[in-house]
């Protein structure tokens, strides 16, 4: 497999030239995210985030909850953590993309959550935000978007307290038998055309299958997870493998 951090979907480019046209899809998408994790998943993203802020565990009562949201610009986590943490909780959302984080903020004031959620312009690979300063690192449906996962992996480190909890949804390759058939046959035909009918942009779309297929499988993944320096680490499969939660402990 090609190193995911020299591919754009399927070409091959260099790593410092996928970042810029990266941000050029999500700045195409960023008013209609939602829809297209509806459309990426059949409309199950949502439970599946829902799992992961369940494994995430934030507190509900006495100091707040402190998470941090990497290329989260939308809010769609960060407001599922305060939810879950009762109010209880105050999460940093970190996205390289503007137009995401804009999305984000009118969300945030709409739900009167702008005291609680704050967003904030940045690189996966290199944050601005402190050592230790957080008890929870979450990205969904990002990490595959960054040229040097490994860099983001080890930022992720960086920023987590002793006994912070890493935790990162992704979209990986399917692995049942005759499901991944069909699941890639409606990746290929329905999505990208789905993506030209609702947002009249068929190539972001194929992009976004694409980079799925370039992404590691969930072994190689949970190994660089442990590789950044992660212990605990562990892996859940949602639908089949169509989404894969992966999760780890700083020890």
């Amino acid at each position: 497999m090609t190193d995911i951090g020299n591919t754009f979907g399927d070409r091959t480019i260099s790593v410092e030239d996928k970042q810029p046209l990266v941000d050029d899809v999500f700045h195409k998408v960023a008013s209609r995210y939602d829809l297209m994790n509806d459309l990426m998943s059949g409309f199950l993203h949502r439970l599946w985030k829902d799992a992961m802020v369940t494994k995430v565990r934030p507190r509900k009562s006495g100091k707040p909850f402190k998470a941090i949201d990497v290329a989260g610009g939308t809010g769609d986590i960060a407001f599922r953590l305060v939810d879950a943490a009762r109010g209880n909780a105050q999460v940093d959302v970190v996205d390289i993309n503007a137009s995401m984080l804009d999305v984000g903020r009118e969300r945030a004031i709409k739900r009167g959550l702008e005291e609680k959620v704050s967003f904030h312009e940045g690189n996966a690979e290199a944050l601005e935000q402190p050592d230790g300063a957080y008890e929870a690192y979450t990205i969904a449906f990002g990490i595959r978007n960054v040229p040097r996962i490994d860099l983001a992996l080890s930022e992720a480190y960086r920023v987590l307290r002793f006994g912070g909890r890493f935790a990162c949804l992704e979209f990986s390759k399917v692995d049942v038998p005759g499901f991944d058939a069909v699941y890639n046959a409606y990746s290929d035909a329905v999505i990208p055309k789905l993506g030209s009918m609702v947002a009249g942009d068929e190539d972001s779309y194929r992009y976004l299958v694409e980079s799925i297929r370039q992404f590691p499988n969930k072994a190689r993944f949970a190994a660089m997870i442990e590789d950044a320096g992660f212990k605990r680490v562990e892996t859940i499969s949602y639908s089949g493998g169509i989404a894969v939660l992966h999760t780890g402990v700083k020890l």
